[in-house]
């Protein structure tokens, strides 16, 4: 069985406002369930886990019914850190492949969801990338310096592991240096496996990227991937 845990335990603060980025409306429709629609589309007998802000539990159950949301899903209350709201979530999670994925990115593709799963069953611990495109330069203080950004990868969700290797690197101490969920993986001595992500697969943090969701949305229309 498949585990997905959609993490929207943020309250957003570069998006700006009062409102939880995950909760601000895309096309009519909050971000976060455009994102619970995608991954349960792509897999209706995933179990589905959403961490979400311990403060606003209630006004999730009330979007829900306001906008007659009524794919099932378990909730469970966001820590301090992202860290601590995936450890809570993995204490529900039963599948044998767990897939954790930010709540604002409601764009994976289906082909690279298919990818992910299949590349798993070998490699254990596997998440998507894309190619920086961007000039880069590494910054030390007054100085600065060109970094080759082939050499660099832009990290995406879901990231997927094996259950058993996700939830023993979870009984680690928290560190500042656990970004994602591959990096808390990682400091257990396990090898990232990297598979090509979908550029669609925005993660939405700011006004602009907001604008850009909702062209997106409208240029995906009824596309399947």
């Amino acid at each position: 069985m498949l585990t997905f845990i959609i993490t929207a335990g943020g309250i957003g603060k570069r998006m700006g406002g009062s409102i939880p980025k995950q909760f601000l409306l895309l096309n009519d429709k909050p971000i976060l369930m455009h994102t619970i629609e995608r991954i349960h589309a792509f897999d209706t007998a995933a179990e589905l886990i959403v961490t979400l802000p311990v403060d606003y539990l209630k006004d999730w159950e009330e979007m829900c019914q306001k906008y007659d949301f009524l794919i099932k899903h378990e909730v469970v209350s966001g820590g301090e850190e992202r860290f601590d709201s995936i450890k809570n979530a993995l204490e529900k999670a039963s599948g044998d492949w767990i897939a954790v994925h930010d709540g604002v990115r409601p764009f994976v593709s289906k082909s690279v969801l298919n990818q992910l799963l299949l590349e798993v069953k070998s490699h254990r611990a596997v998440i998507p990338t894309i190619p920086v495109k961007e000039s880069l330069r590494l910054v030390e203080g007054e100085n600065s310096a060109a970094v080759p950004r082939n050499h660099y990868q832009i990290v995406q969700t879901p990231q997927v592991f094996e259950s058993k290797l996700i939830k023993k690197a979870y009984e680690q101490k928290y560190a500042t240096a656990f970004t994602d969920d591959a990096s808390v993986v990682e400091a257990i001595g396990a090898r990232i496996h990297l598979v090509s992500g979908n550029e669609e697969n925005i993660k939405i943090t700011n006004p602009i990227d907001l604008s850009i969701a909702g062209l997106i949305l409208k240029d995906w229309g009824a596309k399947s991937d």
